[in-house]
């Protein structure tokens, strides 16, 4: 190995749920992180909505996407499609968080 030759650098990749699929190409991306208070010490729950880009339009709303930063594709797109990891993952949830009704 010379010394012109280096390593690539590994991307952060972030896993998160599908949120809209109305554009094409474009998908809405909302990626969960739980952070602790510097003060209080309180578990937070925060959420980064990031646009990507789905050159194939191969996911869909409610699917669990892996997702890679890109260079900026457009003025708000800067993560690109990786892969998808579970196809209508959000079903699982919406049926335990919503209440039941009775009529």
């Amino acid at each position: 190995m010379t010394s012109s030759t280096k390593k690539p650098a590994k991307q952060s990749s972030k896993i998160g749920l599908v949120e809209s699929d109305r554009c094409s190409k474009t998908r809405k991306v909302v990626v969960p992180n739980l952070s602790t208070h510097p003060k209080y010490g309180k578990i937070i729950r925060r959420r980064s909505v990031l646009h990507i880009h789905d050159e194939a339009n191969e996911c869909h709303l409610g699917d669990l996407v892996e997702i890679v930063p890109c260079t900026p594709v457009s003025k708000t797109k800067r993560w690109k499609l990786l892969r998808v990891v579970k196809r209508n993952a959000a079903k699982a949830f919406q049926a335990v968080e919503a209440p039941a009704t009775e009529a």
